[in-house]
């Protein structure tokens, strides 16, 4: 069975988003990875039932990318068969007043997940080292700050129990232009379509940079960022699918003991 730790990214190493094939997908077909990701999605079933049942530990999942690289076709398909009680996803927009009245990192800790959860950020505090940044709307010195400040705050999730696995959703230029045109053209996802998406394709080479040194700085032994080559849907769900599934396996949760004398206790 072939590892997907090859999209990893090792601490320190430029991703050079460029050199690495959106449109990769290894030796897969697409019905044998659809039939794959089924049985991934069982995996996931089975491990956050212990993983909520335990109470000890936490799961976040961090998914980033451009304008239509699927992040929420992600969390459609790959967390379809979760119990709701114990997975919530996040969605990030523009912080708004209140948020901005704080550091930057306020609005993001109070929404990380409690013990026994799985929480999905739909785009995440990695918005404060990239839209910032191309859009120049902080200086130089705050932005770049900030990157030390991912890493404290998120080895302070780990340490406290959380996992974190993060995921750059890797799309090419050719890929998002006809998902926008589909965009534009369907009735039905035309609602979805905004002219925001067209300025920020503009600056497409400003925002990789900016992609490729958030995950230099901010991928670590403890919480990794992975880049998942996203112009077919179906691979995507395959890599980030496998990766969780794998790595709540890792964790090995279980049942905590039940409390001592349940053996003697009778149901009148």
């Amino acid at each position: 069975m072939p590892s997907f730790e090859r999209f990893r990214i090792r601490p320190g190493r430029r991703p050079r988003l460029s050199r690495r094939d959106p449109g990769y997908h290894g030796r897969f077909r697409e019905a044998a990875a659809r039939q794959r990701v089924e049985g991934n999605i069982a995996r996931l079933r089975k491990w956050q039932n212990l993983l909520w049942a335990e109470h000890r530990r936490a799961l976040l999942v961090v998914l980033q990318g451009l304008d239509t690289s699927g992040k929420d076709g992600t969390v459609t398909h790959v967390m379809s068969g979760l119990n709701p009680l114990g997975v919530q996803v996040v969605p990030f927009k523009a912080p708004m007043a209140e948020e901005l009245d704080h550091d930057f990192l306020w609005r993001i800790h109070h929404l990380c997940p409690r013990r026994g959860e799985i929480r999905i950020f739909n785009r995440s505090h990695y918005e404060d080292v990239l839209v910032p940044r191309v859009e120049r709307l902080v200086p130089k010195e705050v932005w770049r700050d900030r990157y030390r400040r991912i890493a404290d705050f998120e080895d302070l999730l780990t340490v406290s129990g959380t996992v974190v696995l993060k995921f750059f959703l890797h799309i090419s230029r050719d890929e998002q232009r006809r998902r926008l045109q589909a965009r534009l053209t369907n009735p039905e996802k035309r609602w979805k379509f905004r002219l925001e998406d067209l300025k920020a394709r503009e600056k497409w080479d400003e925002y990789m940079e900016a992609y490729e040194e958030a995950l230099e700085r901010c991928s670590t032994t403890s919480a990794p960022w992975y880049v998942v080559p996203a112009d077919h849907k179906w691979f995507r769900n395959l890599v980030v699918s496998e990766i969780i599934a794998d790595r709540l396996e890792a964790l090995a949760p279980r049942f905590p003991e039940p409390p001592p004398g349940l053996d003697r206790v009778q149901i009148p």
